[in-house]
């Protein structure tokens, strides 16, 4: 099968710490476990001539399938829904196919061949409904250390739910677009970032990235001039439309760093087609007032 920039199919690798690479696939590196209770899988039918789609509840991450009778790839622009079809005509035997999405869950499917198949379209979040699935198998991201995806939304969703602002006078504001950073937590070596843009204008604001970077204060003062970056691991909202006269909220999951005193760390969040960006500076001094998610403050 044939990796192109809109169509990737990732090879699955299932044993910890193994890791695949050739010409035309994508390397896994991360550390997978999978819990050791049993899986039991979707059924499922394709057919040569259409295409099958399963809607996911969450971006897929791998893809691993059982043969090459079939042929499967990311649906373009919707990370989170799978094409499917048959490769070949009239297979006969049952085949399978397994999916790791992005909050941890894995998902196998075994797959009979139909020439005029009932169902073509599959709704996970619908079809989990309808199965007792008690015991949650959650893979283990090696970027996410001893958590689980599931926990890690589970913290960013209680942070976004409670709300509170912990720091104070840490924005910026221009072109009637606000940028607040409203609390950093922190949790098994992981910072939390609470972020709010408010749009005090009619015209929309629409985000087209989020960048923190380490820089000397001193070149902080007079350009944006890049020493690290460190990329988030997670984002609890897409980054979407601000519209007019509103305000939205995210969360940011990033590894937990720290910084030298001659250095700062710039938050800033880019306008697409536009020039209203916004840009906050913070301290060491800030990021060591990171309140810790298990402590009392965090859940009074």
């Amino acid at each position: 099968m044939k990796t192109t920039k809109k169509y990737i199919v990732i090879v699955l690798v299932l044993f910890l710490g193994y890791s695949m690479e050739s010409e035309g696939q994508v390397t896994v590196t991360n550390a997978q476990k999978l819990d050791l209770e049993k899986i039991d899988p979707y059924p499922i039918e394709v057919t040569y001539s259409k295409t099958s789609h399963l809607l996911f509840p969450s971006a897929i991450r791998y893809v691993d399938l059982g043969s090459d009778y079939l042929i499967a790839s990311k649906a373009e622009d919707a990370e989170n829904v799978l094409r499917v079809k048959a490769s070949v005509r009239n297979f006969d035997e049952e085949t399978n196919f397994s999916v790791i999405t992005e909050d941890g869950h894995f998902y196998n499917f075994n797959v009979l061949y139909n020439s005029s198949p009932v169902d073509m379209n599959y709704n996970l979040l619908e079809m989990q409904k309808g199965i007792n699935r008690e015991h949650r198998n959650d893979v283990l991201f090696e970027e996410l250390g001893k958590n689980s995806p599931s926990l890690v939304d589970d913290l960013m969703g209680t942070i976004y739910k409670k709300d509170k602002r912990l720091i104070k006078n840490k924005g910026a504001r221009s072109y009637g677009v606000e940028f607040m950073l409203k609390g950093i937590y922190v949790d098994d070596g992981k910072f939390y970032f609470h972020t709010q843009v408010t749009n005090c204008s009619y015209v929309s604001f629409h985000v087209d990235f989020v960048t923190f970077k380490v820089v000397d204060k001193k070149l902080a003062k007079r350009t944006v001039i890049q020493e690290m970056t460190f990329n988030p691991l997670r984002i609890y909202k897409p980054l979407d439309e601000i519209k007019g006269k509103t305000v939205e909220r995210n969360i940011f999951l990033l590894d937990q760093f720290t910084i030298a005193d001659d250095k700062v760390l710039l938050i800033e969040i880019y306008e697409k087609n536009g020039a209203r960006h916004q840009l906050i500076k913070l301290k060491n001094s800030d990021l060591l007032k990171a309140i810790l998610i298990k402590d009392r403050k965090f859940h009074n």
